[in-house]
């Protein structure tokens, strides 16, 4: 007999209130993973198909899931290939590629649609070289592919871009009659120019201005998490944003991930945390960490709006926007956001709970080598059972686990994973964690022995285990102990020692490797898992004293533009920094960085310490909080709290004795990343 968690009773209650509350209010409650709504011309649909109710600011039974489509800010900002021809184009692709019965609905135009001034009647005008048949006739294409339009506008006086097309300040009215005219979907309304007026006040008059057209819109609020609108939002928008501007890198999308996953109790069916849309194929980030960016979005049941300019988007990017059983998860009607289970040393377990009883998991790893992330099945809350059946939703393969929920996952990557205390678990292969202890490091021309492990997660016993280690061409690996093992039961591991040699003369840099194992279950079944890993050639530093702005670094990760040396980090391009200043004073030696930020060095276990004088550049003004970490092998040596422009450079230091990396950290202070330009002054690594 299965016993529920007081947390899984507790969630069914209210999920029954919930169902509840949708009856009274005259919805009905969704009975399908995605309520799509029509699917023909959408163009003209009445009132009744979205009703206002008496008892609520919006219009009911619209973003009930998150709402999934195409934006095309990410892509082209306000270039001239942002056109009718695009937004066409995108609509086709949505039906050819299979997007639209994955679920993406919305074709959304975002800034620099209109001309800059309004006619004489006050009425917003559409571009006509960019769009000349209109937005109506842009609408009208879309609807006829069973699809919906989304336009762009901002809640000031004029809209974001520096041409200042009009904002809809004091014309919500006029504006919002316009958007409806022309069978406008879906808004996204901004924050710029808002002339200081209260932005409650300025939300409410759109949403009772959009209510008044009698139109079902959906109504997007981008005042950037400014206000705290997860707060006052829930009767507003359907959905709000959370933070600033999402970036096409690793250090953007981290950044607003963490501002965004404590919020889950303000998220559920009609009112969303939006973290900004999804930046997915346009090269940015590796298909890695885009994989992660959709498994964390989709985990967060956040808005997917995709970014990417479809038109010549790689397979990789359709393979991972694609993912029914990943979006499945997003699109979940019963509406919980993920929940961080832990967080420590950057390894994350998050766990969404899901209408049909199982629980969504996500292992994520925030470092830059692989790591093992493990929770449990009594942890994520599902219920007392003999086993469990796991389903990897990017490998599409089903497992079984006695309770131990657990993987080793790629630097930056995700797995993400479906468990369900089901009947079934039995018939599937027993899940397996493959792993390497330590981090793989090696000097050009010297052994280094590394040790994989394969630990049987299953309730039944994996049989015929074998492991394989493959590497670059040239490359000397081999098993110096057993990578065989005739039987493990659950809970039991095989550890195989490997020799590995990169030839003399190897360049210092990131290697891929490949850590594979074969087995097969009880019942005969064959399984195999493949762990991809990162090999760093190293160079030993130098005895002595070092200015580490002189050194070579094994990674970085940097929140605008590359880390410098010996400047500040200036803007976007490689080499743009100005002097390192840091409250009047000039340093010639150092580090530029932009929060987040972190920077990784070798230091072979035979270095002692590092000191350096740490603070906000000048070049930003009074802009920039943030706060300076030491790192010495995944933990934490030494920190500042957070600083500001206004304070002097800081002297921090850290014993990192014995340490093999050494890992400089900038976080954002805890608030937006926005003009986080920070320094590393004079930073020396003592050997």
């Amino acid at each position: 007999m299965r016993h529920l968690s007081p947390l899984t009773a507790r969630r069914r209650v209210v999920g029954s209130l919930a169902a509840a509350l949708l009856c009274a209010a005259g919805l009905a409650v969704p009975a399908a993973a995605r309520d799509t709504g029509d699917t023909g011309d959408t163009g003209d649909r009445s009132v009744t198909e979205a009703p206002f109710t008496a008892d609520t600011k919006l219009p009911g039974g619209l973003a009930l899931t998150p709402p999934m489509g195409f934006n095309n800010w990410n892509s082209t900002h306000c270039r001239a290939e942002f056109d009718e021809a695009m937004v066409k184009g995108i609509a086709d692709i949505f039906v050819e590629k299979g997007l639209k019965d994955a679920g993406y609905e919305y074709v959304n135009l975002d800034d620099c649609w209109a001309l800059p001034q309004r006619d004489a009647d006050g009425r917003l005008v559409p571009d006509p070289k960019r769009f000349p048949n209109g937005i109506k006739g842009v609408a009208d294409y879309v609807h006829a592919k069973g699809l919906k339009l989304g336009i762009y506008t901002s809640a000031g006086t004029k809209t974001c871009n520096s041409a200042g097309f009009p904002g809809a300040l004091g014309h919500e009215v006029s504006d919002a009659r316009q958007f409806a005219d022309w069978g406008v979907d879906y808004l996204k309304y901004d924050n710029c120019n808002n002339e200081g007026v209260d932005a409650k006040k300025r939300y409410i008059a759109m949403r009772d201005a959009l209510k008044a057209t009698g139109r079902p819109i959906v109504y997007s609020i981008c005042e950037w998490g400014e206000n705290k609108p997860w707060e006052w939002a829930a009767d507003v928008g359907h959905l709000w944003r959370t933070t600033g501007d999402i970036s096409d890198n690793w250090s953007s999308m981290l950044s607003i991930m963490k501002q965004n996953l404590p919020l889950a109790q303000h998220a559920g069916p009609g009112h969303w945390n939006d973290p900004d849309m999804l930046e997915v194929g346009n090269g940015g980030m590796t298909d890695t960490e885009y994989r992660t960016h959709f498994s964390m979005w989709s985990i967060m049941a956040s808005p997917l709006l995709i970014g990417s300019d479809l038109r010549k988007a790689t397979p990789e990017t359709f393979e991972i926007i694609g993912n029914k059983e990943v979006i499945a998860v997003d699109q979940d009607p019963l509406g919980r956001q993920g929940e961080v289970l832990s967080s420590e040393g950057g390894r994350w377990a998050v766990a969404k709970e899901m209408r049909d009883g199982s629980r969504a998991v996500a292992l994520f790893n925030e470092t830059g080598t692989a790591q093992s992330i493990a929770t449990s099945a009594k942890a994520v809350g599902l219920p007392d059972a003999d086993g469990y059946t796991l389903r990897d939703l990017w490998q599409h393969k089903s497992y079984n686990t006695a309770g131990r929920i657990s993987a080793t996952v790629p630097a930056h990557g995700t797995v993400l994973l479906r468990v369900s205390a089901d009947d079934a678990w039995a018939k599937n292969p027993p899940a397996v964690e493959l792993g390497l202890s330590g981090a793989p490091l090696v000097e050009a021309g010297k052994a280094a022995t590394l040790t994989s492990k394969v630990t049987n997660l299953g309730r039944t016993p994996a049989q015929k285990v074998s492991a394989t280690f493959g590497g670059p061409s040239g490359w000397q690996i081999k098993a110096t102990s057993p990578s065989t093992a005739s039987s493990l039961r659950t809970g039991k591991t095989l550890g195989t020692s490997w020799s590995v040699t990169a030839p003399p003369g190897t360049a210092p840099g990131a290697y891929d490797l490949t850590l594979k194992t074969a087995y097969r279950s009880p019942s005969g079944t064959r399984a195999e898992s493949v762990l991809p890993l990162t090999a760093h050639v190293v160079v030993a530093p130098p005895a002595g004293s070092s200015a580490m702005g002189d050194l070579p670094w094994m990674s970085t990760v940097n929140g605008w533009g590359p880390v410098e040396k010996n400047t500040s980090n200036g803007e976007s391009a490689a080499g743009d920094g100005n002097p390192i200043t840091i409250g009047g004073v000039v340093y010639a030696k150092g580090l530029g960085v932009h929060a987040e930020s972190a920077v990784e060095y070798y230091t072979g276990g035979s270095c002692e310490k590092v000191t350096a004088l740490v603070g906000v550049d000048d070049e930003k003004e009074s802009k920039g909080t943030v706060a300076f970490e030491i790192w010495a092998d995944g933990k934490k040596a030494s920190s500042t709290g957070v600083l500001t422009n206004a304070d002097p450079a800081q002297s921090l230091s850290a014993d990192v004795t014995g340490a093999q990396v050494v890992r400089l950290v900038v976080t954002d202070g805890g608030d937006d990343r926005d003009s986080d330009h920070a320094d590393w002054a004079e930073p020396v690594l003592n050997c």
